[in-house]
């Protein structure tokens, strides 16, 4: 019989799925999906979005570590909390990074982590 939702940990794909969702629903700007899958031990995917402000950068973290919460991930680890310029998720197979735009410019961890042209932007 399988587990019920509540306890059943979701799979880095469905992590993804519903991550993006929520950043949709929250309004987050420049949303851009790096597949990480076998070229790193630290995560599958790595999600770069940005917020318009230090408040809607915490609101969107904070409606994410809900979220992930509800899916089974209560533990997702995060870091930038008290500033909000950059806010830091770890749920493990997904890292979330939610930025002001000025200081996601500043970092540019798009180019950092994108081999190429492998980085996948959605629309948001």
């Amino acid at each position: 019989m399988p587990e019920p939702v509540s306890r059943r940990r979701p799979d880095a794909e469905e992590t993804l799925r519903r991550v993006l969702a929520r950043l949709d629903d929250m309004k987050a700007e420049d949303t851009v999906t790096i597949d990480l899958t076998g070229k790193t031990s630290i995560c599958d995917y790595m999600v770069v979005t940005s917020g318009r402000s230090n408040r809607h950068v915490s609101a969107v973290a904070d409606r994410l570590l809900e979220e992930l919460a509800e899916a089974g991930l209560p533990d997702a680890r995060v870091e930038g909390m008290p500033h909000c310029d950059w806010v830091l998720i770890d749920a493990g197979d997904v890292i979330v990074h939610v930025f002001r735009p000025e200081v996601r410019a500043f970092y540019n961890l798009e180019k950092m982590w994108s081999p190429g042209q492998s980085a996948e932007r959605r629309a948001s």
